[in-house]
């Protein structure tokens, strides 16, 4: 756990900015792939960051990931942590991917609430 409101405040600028260069990389490079986001209790980092893939539709998620384009997006997420300088054992556990299809399906489009399942202390 970050030391100080300060230190996490710093993690955090480093975080988005590394994710937001592996969104930009995905966008390019992933058909159907829209944004990703994260989500974190602050209390219980590093081990309560999610990384989550957001895709236009489901029929697009299923096809990135069967195409194997999963493995990309966690190296761009493994990538993306260690330039903020996070270390997460078993990666693969703090990545998730969705859509907006879903998300309007379930939760009637509202990511806050669909995201606050991943870490119910904050939701």
């Amino acid at each position: 756990m970050p030391s100080s409101k300060r230190e996490q405040a710093r993690i955090e600028r480093r975080l988005v900015a590394s994710l937001t260069d592996a969104c930009e990389t995905a966008k390019a490079q992933i058909d159907g792939f829209a944004w990703l986001t994260h989500v974190v209790d602050n209390a219980a980092f590093p081990a309560s960051l999610h990384v989550v893939w957001v895709f236009a539709t489901q029929a697009d998620k299923a096809r990135a990931l069967a195409s194997g384009q999963g493995a990309r997006m966690l190296e761009l997420t493994a990538r993306a942590l260690a330039e903020a300088g996070i270390e997460l054992p078993a990666l693969a556990a703090h990545v998730q991917y969705d859509s907006e299809e879903q998300c309007r399906r379930v939760n009637g489009g509202d990511w806050q609430r669909r995201l606050a399942r991943l870490n119910p202390r904050r939701g």
